[in-house]
Formats: C-alpha cells, sequence, structure tokens
C-alpha cells in the first residue's frame, strides 16, 4: 500500500516537473553610482527608454529622465534603506503608469496607486501611462455646458465652462483651495467626477480637505491624489499626470470632470529641484528651460470632447501662489498665457472679510461667459456694470466732500451688491437661489436696507423663491429664457420676503 503511495507521489511530481520547465528571462542590469536627494545615477542599461520605469531593491522604483551617454539620470518615487552606490538595478520594460478605473473613486491614493487610506486595496484592473498625448484640435468641441461652482462671485462674474482651464492664483491663506473644495461640493447632483491633485501640501492641510469632502458625502464621486511634501521631488512631480491620466479615463467614457491641482507652484519648484540635482542647465530663477512645457503639456489635455469621440470633458483648476499680489513672476505668467482665465483672490480683500475674496477687476473667464445660463446672463450683465462703476467711484469719494445723488446712489448700490457677493465657506448655492439674489440687488431692492440686514433678507429670499416658485426655479436650471412675467414674479417674491424680515 505504502508502495502504491510513494509511486502515485512521484509520478505527480514527475509530471509537475514537467509541465513547469523553467524558462530564461532576459533583462538589463546596471549599477547605481550615485543615490542622493531623491535622485540616482546607473550605469549600464544600455536599451533604457525615456520615462521607463527602473527597479531598485527594496521594491524602489525610479524613472528615467536624463538618458546619457555615460549615465542614466533617474528621479526615485520613493526612499528605501537598501538603496546604496553600488546596487544593482533593472529595467522593467513600463514607462510610468498610473491605476485607472471606477474603484478608484471615494479612496485616497498616491500617484503610483499606492493606497494612503483604510478602504483597502484597490479594486482596479488597469493601468495607463501618465504621459499622453493631447487630443487634437479636430477631436475637440467648444465649450457649451456651465460648470457650476455655487459661488455667486464666481458663476455670475467669472463663469467656467466644461472644459475650461480656468487659473485660481493669489497670495498664501486667500482662500485658494477653499474655492476649488467649494467647487467640488457642488458637484453633488451634477454627474461630475472630481479628482483632487495635491502637490507637496502639508499633511494636515490634505487631511482637513479629505474630512471636509467625507463630512459633505462627496467623496463617493471624488478621488484625492496626494504627494505631501515629505515625498521625494520625482513623486511630486508625477502627480499631476497622474491626476490627468485617471480623469482622461472617465472623459473616454463620456463623463464631465474636474481635477483641481494644489498647486502648480510647488509642482515647478520639484521639477526645479529635480533639475539641479540631475545638473540641467538652469535658466530664469535657475528654472530649467523646459519649465513652461511641463506644464502647457499637462493642462493641453484638459478639454471637451466631440460627441463623435465620446462627449467627455475634463476641466482644470490650476492653483497658483503669488508672493505679495505679483502675478507678474514667472510661473504665473506661465500658467495665465496657458490657461482660459483667471480668478484672482486678493489679499486685501481677504483681511477686509470679503470671501470668497475674488478680485474682479484682475479675474477673467475667456470661455465660460458663452456658457452662462440665459437667466444668469440677464442678470450678470447689469451686475458687472454696477460693481464695476461702484469700485472706480469709491475711490474717489473718499477725497470728495460732496456727492450728487447719482453718485451716492451708485456707491450705496455698489456696497450691497458687494454684501451679496460674499458668501460663507462651504455653503454653495443653487443656481435658482443666485439669480433670485442678484436680480434682487440689479432691482434695487437692497437699497433701503442697512447692510447688516442683508445677508438676513438673502437667506429670506432663497427659501422663498425655493418654496413659492418651483417651476420657474426647474426652468432656470434646464436653461430655459425667463419671459417678463416671470421676472416679475421673481422680484415680487423677493420684495415680500424682504418685507417679512424687516417687519
Amino acid at each position: 500500500m505504502l508502495e502504491q503511495i510513494l509511486d502515485g507521489t512521484r509520478a505527480a511530481l514527475d509530471s509537475a516537473l514537467e509541465r513547469n520547465i523553467p524558462a530564461l528571462q532576459i533583462r538589463e542590469t546596471g549599477t547605481a553610482t550615485y543615490v542622493s536627494g531623491g535622485i540616482a545615477r546607473i550605469k549600464g542599461l544600455p536599451g533604457i527608454t525615456a520615462e521607463e520605469l527602473i527597479a531598485f531593491p527594496g521594491n524602489l522604483l525610479g524613472i528615467a529622465i536624463n538618458l546619457e551617454p555615460e549615465e542614466i539620470g533617474v528621479a526615485l518615487l520613493g526612499d528605501s534603506p537598501e538603496l546604496t552606490a553600488g546596487a544593482e538595478v533593472h529595467a522593467t520594460g513600463r514607462l510610468t503608469d498610473a491605476p485607472v478605473g471606477k474603484g478608484l473613486l471615494g479612496r485616497v491614493i498616491d500617484p503610483t496607486g499606492r493606497v494612503l487610506d483604510d478602504g483597502g486595496p484597490l479594486q482596479v484592473s488597469e493601468r495607463r501611462p501618465i504621459e499622453r498625448d493631447a487630443p487634437a484640435i479636430m477631436d475637440r468641441a467648444p465649450v457649451s455646458v456651465p460648470l457650476q461652482t455655487g459661488l455667486k462671485a464666481v458663476d455670475a462674474l467669472i463663469p467656467i465652462g466644461r472644459g475650461q482651464r480656468e487659473l485660481i492664483l493669489g497670495d498664501r491663506q486667500t482662500g485658494k483651495t477653499t474655492v476649488a473644495v467649494d467647487t467640488i461640493l457642488n458637484q453633488w447632483d451634477k454627474e461630475v467626477i472630481c479628482i483632487y491633485c495635491a502637490i507637496g501640501q502639508r499633511g494636515t492641510a490634505v487631511a482637513r480637505v479629505i474630512n471636509e469632502l467625507r463630512s459633505q458625502g462627496a467623496n463617493r464621486y471624488s478621488i484625492v491624489v496626494v504627494a505631501s511634501g515629505e515625498d521625494p521631488p520625482g513623486l511630486q512631480f508625477i502627480t499631476p499626470y497622474a491626476a490627468t491620466t485617471m480623469a482622461e479615463y472617465f472623459m473616454e467614457q463620456g463623463q464631465d470632470v474636474l481635477v483641481v491641482y494644489d498647486d502648480l507652484t510647488r509642482h515647478a519648484r520639484a521639477y526645479r529641484e529635480l533639475s539641479l540635482l540631475l545638473r540641467r542647465p538652469p535658466g530664469r530663477e535657475a528654472y530649467p528651460g523646459d519649465i513652461f512645457y511641463i506644464h502647457s503639456r499637462l493642462l493641453e489635455r484638459a478639454t471637451h470632447l466631440r460627441q463623435e469621440k465620446g462627449g467627455g470633458s475634463i476641466t482644470a483648476l490650476p492653483i497658483v501662489e503669488t508672493q505679495a499680489q505679483d502675478i507678474s513672476a514667472y510661473i504665473p505668467t506661465n500658467l495665465i498665457s496657458i490657461t482660459d482665465g483667471q480668478i484672482y483672490l486678493s489679499p486685501e480683500l481677504f483681511h477686509k472679510g470679503l470671501m470668497p475674496a475674488v478680485d474682479v477687476g484682475k479675474s477673467v473667464s475667456r470661455v465660460g461667459g458663452k456658457t452662462q445660463l440665459p437667466a444668469h446672463r440677464a442678470v450678470a450683465g447689469d451686475l458687472r456694470l454696477s460693481y464695476t462703476q461702484f469700485e472706480e467711484l469709491e475711490t474717489f469719494a473718499r477725497f470728495a466732500t460732496r456727492l450728487d445723488e447719482a453718485t451716492r446712489q451708485t456707491i450705496e448700490r455698489g456696497r450691497r451688491v458687494r454684501e451679496i457677493l460674499k458668501q460663507a465657506e462651504h455653503e454653495p448655492l443653487s443656481i435658482a437661489e443666485q439669480i433670485a439674489v442678484l436680480n434682487g440687488v440689479n432691482a434695487g431692492l437692497f437699497d433701503s436696507l442697512d447692510l447688516e440686514e442683508v445677508p438676513k433678507a438673502e437667506g429670506a429670499i432663497c427659501q422663498a423663491v425655493l418654496e413659492q416658485l418651483p417651476e420657474i426655479c426647474k426652468r432656470i436650471e434646464a436653461g430655459s429664457k425667463l419671459d417678463p412675467e416671470e421676472w416679475d414674479r421673481l422680484v415680487a417674491t423677493a420684495r415680500e420676503a424682504i418685507n417679512k424680515t424687516a417687519s
């Protein structure tokens, strides 16, 4: 009996060995000659290609950036105590890639796909290269659908369309990230996938954004891609490209995507650090010569595709930090020339408590005006005109002892417009609420109120319009033009709401 068992075991082992004949694998190997500061230099690997991943000891990867005759310059994507000069490395034959798919929704990951939350392993089956060509000109469609931010100052005066690239810039601590996060929160019922890309941020700042998204339920349609300030510069550099690759997956499925890059100033600094460590020639402000190209090739991938190509879109909101309100600095001017407009946040308005601190005079949308809903366009023209006149007159009024009645009325109206444009953090308004309030201020309903009474009256108007005029609200949201009778009903409802609060 024992002999039969042994014979059966031998037969099974023999058949298994016959089936599993080891195959030879040819791979290129090289030697690390220098490792420091997030980069490595390698000798060998004659067949390596640009942007190919290189495997280092300790499951560490790097990207081949400099391909020189004598050595290869590599940007490391992590740290490993096992990596020292003299270590053996080998080529992977794989370009730098990132995971894509619906399994990323609700997750916090780094650009390589490493999980940073407690949600378990990623449920994705596909990876795509992070560097891809931008869509061809003939594959693009005009920007025609609005992307609502929920912020009155932006939606009315600096509108953004799906497929647009709108820069958000301002000094530190002026509310740039808040504007972007509020825009993400406002997409809860708009069927827009949102990707928040944090580049070189402090861990506490990123954690605050993640907590806000989760508390508002926005994580179900959002992805957070993070490379913190403590990560190597190579990982920070590839982060926005990886986030854009994830967005392109959804765009090709015909969906609309919003990508926030927070922020590209730190991205440029990470690339400058890499370039100097790799001994590339420095240019203006020590940035390398291709600093413009790294951002233009990134933002050109944001567009609105034609219906034949799926009809999806990527809307980009890159953020840039200025110093001492200098919007003519090197990186801000580069990005202003690449994007389709900018939202400038003024520290002076911020310190006055006028938030969001949007400087209407220095902000512009070169595309979004064509996407505004008809009702929004009807109120925005008069609003911008009255606010611009007010800003000019307010400066001169400081030196005048006597003002004529028309000038005084313009200044008083402008102060109420400025008060109306103020909005609390993380409290976006629907389009119908915005139009009801802005139409009311254009009609002069707030002129008789003290500035302290304006917020209370605004809340009363929003509540009254939603409760009493649901049909008109639906027509506004659907993009229908309102007839004069409907405008009159809006004004009458707003006036009645203000009278009730006054009494």
